[in-house]
C-alpha cells in the first residue's frame, strides 16, 4: 500500500491499465484455453505490448525523432516493429507447442502474420499513450505549483508578524523620543520607513520612483549622523510622478559613495547626485570627492558587477553603466529605459 501511495498519478493510472489489459485478455482465453495457458499467454502478450509502447515513446521517440533524425526514426521503428512481431510470433507458438497441446502447430507465415498484424496498431496507440502521461504529469506539476504558491503565501503571513510588530515598537520609541529628543524620533521615522520599504516594496517587480527617492534620502540622512563633520551634499532629482523602476535600483551607487568615498576624519566630503528623465530614459549620476587616504576597496567592486548582472537581466543591453575615477573625484553614471 505504501509503494501505491508513492506511486505518482502517471505511474498508478499506467499500472490500472496494465492491469485492465491484462484481465480483459485472460477472461478472455480462459473459457476455450484453461486457467495456465490463460496466465501465461495473457502475461506475455501484455509485456510484448509494453515493449512496444515503452520502447517508443521512451527511447526511439526520444533518442531519434525529437532530436530530429527522422528517416533513423522511420527505419529503426519499422525494424523494431518487424523484431518484435516475429520474437512474440516464434515464443509463444514454441510455448504453446511445448506445454498447451499435444499436437504441435507448424510455425507457419500465416501464423506470423496474425502476430505481426497487431503490432503497428500498437505503434499508434503509444503516442496517445505518451499524450496521456505528459498530460498526467503536467496535472501533477500544476497541484505542486499551487500547493507552493499556497505554502509561500502562508509562509509570507507568517514572516509579516514580526516587521508588523518591529514596525510597532519603533513607531512605539518614536513617539516616546519625539518629547525628549526630537532629532532622534526624526530618525527612528526615516529608518522605519527604509524597513518598510524592504518587507513591503523591495519584492515587487516595479516601485514608484518617489518611493525609491524617499528611500535613498532616508539613508543618506541615516549614514550623515555616522559621519563626524558636516557632508556637502546635494541630491538633484527631477521626475514626472508616475515614473517606476525596478526597487533598489539607485541604491548601489549611493551606498558605494558612504562605504568607499568618505573620510570620516575630513571636512572636505563632497557629494552630489542628480536623477533626471530625458527622451523616456532615466539618468542617475553621482559624483564624489575620495579620502585622501586610499581606502582597501575601492569603488566600483562586487556591488558594480552585480548591479551590471542584474541590469542585464532586465533590459538586456538597454541600459548605461559607467563608473570611473578622474583625479580627487569618482563618478558613476547610470541610465535605464522608463
Amino acid at each position: 500500500m505504501q509503494l501505491i501511495n508513492r506511486m505518482s498519478t502517471a505511474a498508478r493510472v499506467q499500472w490500472a491499465l496494465w492491469l485492465v489489459v491484462f484481465f480483459m485478455m485472460f477472461f478472455s482465453m480462459l473459457p476455450e484455453d484453461g486457467f495456465g495457458q490463460a496466465v501465461v499467454f495473457s502475461l506475455l502478450n501484455v509485456l510484448f505490448y509494453a515493449l512496444v509502447i515503452y520502447g517508443n515513446i521512451n527511447w526511439l521517440f526520444v533518442q531519434l525523432y525529437l532530436k530530429g533524425r527522422i528517416v533513423v526514426y522511420v527505419i529503426a521503428v519499422l525494424v523494431f516493429l518487424l523484431v518484435t512481431g516475429l520474437c512474440r510470433g516464434f515464443l509463444l507458438t514454441w510455448i504453446y507447442n511445448t506445454w498447451f497441446t499435444t499436437h504441435p502447430e507448424p510455425l507457419t507465415m500465416k501464423i506470423m502474420l496474425r502476430y505481426l498484424t497487431g503490432i503497428p496498431l500498437l505503434f499508434l496507440l503509444s503516442f496517445v499513450f505518451r499524450m496521456a502521461i505528459v498530460y498526467f504529469e503536467l496535472k501533477a506539476q500544476a497541484a505542486a505549483l499551487v500547493l507552493q504558491h499556497a505554502k509561500t503565501e502562508l509562509d509570507l503571513l507568517k514572516s509579516q508578524v514580526q516587521p508588523h510588530f518591529l514596525f510597532n515598537t519603533l513607531n512605539n520609541i518614536y513617539y516616546e523620543a519625539y518629547r525628549e529628543a526630537p532629532r532622534t524620533a526624526a530618525l527612528i521615522e526615516r529608518l522605519s520607513d527604509m524597513m518598510r520599504y524592504f518587507v513591503e516594496e523591495s519584492p515587487k517587480d516595479q516601485v514608484d520612483i518617489a518611493t525609491e527617492i524617499a528611500f535613498l534620502e532616508n539613508y543618506i540622512a541615516l549614514e550623515r549622523i555616522r559621519i563626524r563633520h558636516e557632508i556637502a551634499l546635494t541630491f538633484i532629482h527631477d521626475i514626472p510622478p508616475g515614473a517606476r523602476i525596478p526597487p533598489m535600483l539607485l541604491m548601489t551607487f549611493t551606498e558605494n559613495i558612504f562605504k568607499h568615498g568618505i573620510d570620516k576624519a575630513s571636512q572636505q566630503n563632497e557629494i552630489e547626485l542628480q536623477l533626471v528623465q530625458q527622451n523616456g530614459r532615466l539618468h542617475f549620476r553621482t559624483r564624489n570627492s575620495l579620502p585622501a587616504e586610499p581606502l582597501h576597496n575601492r569603488p566600483g567592486g562586487s556591488g558594480i558587477d552585480n548591479l551590471r548582472k542584474r541590469l542585464s537581466l532586465l533590459y538586456g543591453a538597454d541600459f548605461t553603466l559607467q563608473a570611473n575615477q578622474s583625479g580627487h573625484y569618482f563618478t558613476a553614471v547610470l541610465s535605464v529605459p522608463l
